[in-house]
């Protein structure tokens, strides 16, 4: 396997706070991965030290067999995205002239005609850019920079929807013409669930899992029929979701559908469907689980 990341044993904590625990998972080349978790499950720490931005208290991440925290090198193969800036009075032209300085692999000709696509004002500070601007913004910088990692964490999330699908369309394109490793860390999972090849769900701080995002969707299925019929279909299986209308049905079962068992189905009168990305999440993560606060 051609590991380009590799995230060994990882502990990271604010003060006593434990933002991540003992996490390890390894990430090959020429993916795009998506990276799950609600709201303070650890994505942002996880990124953050990813990049080199922090250093973790124990354990190890390591981009192409080296650390690249404080690592010249490394950082400049690396391009992390957040809905934050910290040059805000900086002109838009500005940002860009930097990044075509740091990123040797800066195509200048292709953030041209992203601006054009986002209709970026160039002359305007940060600060003064509408939210979906300032993400537009960081999307060009991100998919410009051609960082053979480049990783995105809830950037685009200020966009409008047009704006969005035009994110997704050139993230695609980019993907196909200049093969590389993103990361993609959203809430907007139904949107984005097509464009994953794998994924990577944290939670509360801890790996939940790291799979093939075709292969985790075949380990579940969704199932809908009269209520007493389905109850004693579903008797002993591992499900994670019910819902009812009126006298029909419909669960979410995180198991294999066997040929056998989707014929078997039919001859109850059941509907079989394929499960959700989202609803995965969801259910994988602890439904009714409090939200947390520390990223």
């Amino acid at each position: 396997m051609n590991k380009v990341i590799d995230v060994e044993n990882l502990t990271f904590k604010y003060g006593d706070f434990p933002a991540l625990q003992n996490v390890s998972f390894s990430l090959e080349g020429e993916k795009i991965y998506g990276l799950l978790g609600r709201n303070g499950a650890g994505k942002t720490s996880l990124l953050s030290l990813v990049a080199g931005f922090r250093e973790p208290n124990s354990g190890s991440v390591k981009i192409e067999g080296e650390k690249p925290f404080e690592n010249p090198e490394i950082m400049q193969k690396v391009i992390f995205l957040q809905d934050k800036y910290p040059d805000a009075d900086s002109r838009v032209d500005e940002i860009l002239q930097a990044a075509e300085s740091f990123k040797p692999n800066w195509d200048k000709d292709y953030a041209r005609t992203l601006i054009k696509r986002f209709e970026l004002p160039r002359k305007k500070t940060m600060e003064k850019l509408s939210k979906g601007m300032q993400s537009a913004l960081r999307v060009v910088l991100g998919l410009a920079s051609r960082a053979p990692v480049t990783i995105f964490d809830e950037t685009h999330l200020g966009m409008d929807a047009p704006s969005r699908y035009v994110f997704y369309e050139e993230l695609l394109k980019e993907y196909m013409e200049h093969p590389r490793t993103f990361i993609l860390s959203t809430h907007l999972i139904g949107e984005i669930a097509s464009y994953l090849e794998e994924v990577v769900i944290i939670d509360k701080g801890q790996l939940v899992l790291q799979e093939e995002k075709e292969s985790l969707l075949q380990k579940a299925f969704e199932l809908t029929g009269p209520q007493k019929r389905l109850d004693q279909f579903i008797e002993g299986m591992n499900v994670l979701r019910e819902k009812q209308l009126g006298g029909i049905k419909s669960v979410l079962v995180f198991d294999e559908l066997s040929e056998g068992l989707q014929r078997k189905a039919t001859d109850e009168g059941l509907e079989t469907g394929e499960a959700d990305l989202q609803d995965l999440f969801v259910y994988l993560t602890g439904k009714g689980d409090a939200e947390y606060e520390v990223e």
